[in-house]
């Protein structure tokens, strides 16, 4: 190895950073060279780090780990199949992480509680997917099914089937979540129609539809809060 390598590798290896002042110190690159811990004969696990970044742009950082494929990574020359899996791991700890701080505080009265403990499972899905929340008589969560996988930008939302659902579990009240892959949460004319619908035979059967809440790119919208209901 060249004296330069060598110089390379003494500058840039994050791990004696890391005991010395702490995970804080280092950067998004350093902090993925330490989970893939070794790199090739030309790159050094900092340089996998920023490739591994590259590739979701300057758009998503880290956060595009959320997006990747097992396929996605492996074409990274020197990240194989288990480099990989640890990476896509690692994003799916920080997903659940976040989501069990957020049900912490979750109470189906406040929107903005239920949008937080949702928002990462679900702003990061490429595709659209309805989520209907059964709750019994004290709004507590019975059970979360998943209703539809939409195409890229749209979810067919059943009202039938939401009901069915709804009884087969002898649920008190409904919400309903989906997320726009966009990264905006403004509802669409579908959206609003479909929920109406949905509203309408929920006053007939008096299962009430509480909410029914967008997800977007770490932003929401509430039909409750927007008088949309």
């Amino acid at each position: 190895m060249s004296l330069l390598k060598e110089t390379y590798y003494e500058t840039e290896l994050p791990y004696d950073r890391f005991v010395r002042f702490g995970a804080e110190s280092l950067s998004d690159a350093e902090l993925l060279a330490i989970m893939v811990r070794t790199g090739t004969r030309t790159k050094t696990p900092v340089e996998l780090g920023r490739e591994i970044l590259s590739l979701s742009g300057k758009k998503w950082g880290l956060l595009g780990l959320h997006h990747f494929k097992l396929n996605d990574l492996i074409q990274i020359s020197g990240i194989g199949e288990v480099k990989a899996i640890q990476l896509l791991c690692v994003a799916e700890i920080a997903k659940r992480m976040s989501r069990m701080q957020a049900e912490s505080n979750l109470s189906f009265d406040n929107p903005q509680s239920v949008a937080d403990c949702y928002m990462e499972k679900m702003r990061h899905q490429s595709t659209e997917r309805l989520l209907l929340l059964l709750l019994d008589n004290k709004r507590c969560l019975i059970n979360e099914i998943i209703l539809s996988l939409g195409t890229i930008n749209a979810t067919m939302i059943s009202a039938r089937e939401v009901f069915i659902q709804a009884m087969k579990h002898e649920a008190s009240y409904i919400m309903i979540l989906h997320n726009h892959p966009s990264g905006d949460p403004t509802p669409s004319k579908y959206d609003i129609a479909a929920t109406q619908k949905i509203k309408e035979v929920s006053d007939l059967v008096e299962i009430p539809l509480l909410d029914h809440i967008i997800i977007g790119d770490n932003k929401y919208t509430s039909f409750n809060e927007k008088g949309l209901l």
